[in-house]
């Protein structure tokens, strides 16, 4: 079962939080930020949910907690509406720079997501481009750090898996791909897009088309284990954690 207020987190520091790479590094999402006349700071305020502000320019896109620096607002009065903006296209109710937030919403915003669905919901001829293959699922990898940050924090059963993660750092990552620190810190996880000084514990897929096949369900972890394929290190106790709420992750994201 997935829970309201918890998707509503998966969707702002997973899915959302996942347009700061989107525009770092796919062209069609780079030109979109380039076209734009001037900077954007959209906040979406979720009543007993989330409140990020995702800021766009010439340069890509950032996101923050909270409202400060927000150039314009929408408010949702419920996480269920909050998600409904993701599902469904159904926008909440604009509370700052109204003009600004209809015309960046429906213009800017919905083509960056466009995007975005598409590298993280591909179909099978697009995935035959090997470049397509391979931002694909480095982009799935930074949402799914996000969502179990998300979920460690807020999903009732993630949080039973987090509260016997001790504090530090661990280390997820695919070789020559990508690196993302889950931060632990009082039975909290922060996601940082960058890969740790000291991690505690270490999990590394040995390659861009094994972490694929992991994360569409075509391979076993078990059996990548075995073959040597998936490096484990560290506090292991840390990971086996981590993957509790992984499994939470697919029941959210599948």
């Amino acid at each position: 079962m997935k829970e309201a207020k918890s998707m509503a987190f998966v969707n702002a520091y997973g899915v959302l939080r996942t347009l700061e790479n989107l525009c770092d590094t796919v062209d069609e999402a780079k030109a979109v930020c380039k076209s734009l006349k001037k900077p954007v700071s959209l906040c979406f305020d979720v009543t007993d949910g989330p409140c990020v502000t995702y800021h766009f320019t010439n340069d890509g896109c950032k996101m923050t907690e909270g409202d400060y620096g927000c150039t314009c607002k929408m408010k949702f009065s419920s996480p269920e509406k909050f998600n409904a903006l993701i599902d469904d296209s159904k926008p909440g109710v604009p509370v700052k720079n109204i003009p600004q937030v209809l015309s960046f919403l429906m213009g800017p915003f919905t083509k960056l997501t466009d995007i975005l669905t598409k590298y993280l919901m591909p179909s099978e001829d697009d995935l035959k481009n090997r470049d397509f293959f391979e931002k694909s699922t480095v982009l799935t990898m930074y949402t799914i750090g996000g969502a179990i940050c998300a979920l460690a924090n807020n999903d009732s059963i993630s949080k039973l898996s987090a509260f016997y993660i001790p504090d530090g750092d661990i280390q997820m990552g695919i070789t020559g791909a990508c690196y993302v620190t889950l931060r632990a810190r009082d039975h909290k996880l922060e996601l940082i897009k960058e890969k740790p000084d000291t991690p505690r514990a270490i999990m590394e897929f040995k390659t861009i088309d094994l972490a694929n096949a992991l994360f569409n369900g075509t391979a076993s972890t078990m059996a990548e284990l075995c073959a040597g394929n998936i490096y484990m290190a560290g506090m292991i106790n840390m990971i086996d954690n981590v993957n509790r709420i992984l499994d939470r992750v697919a029941v959210y994201l599948g």
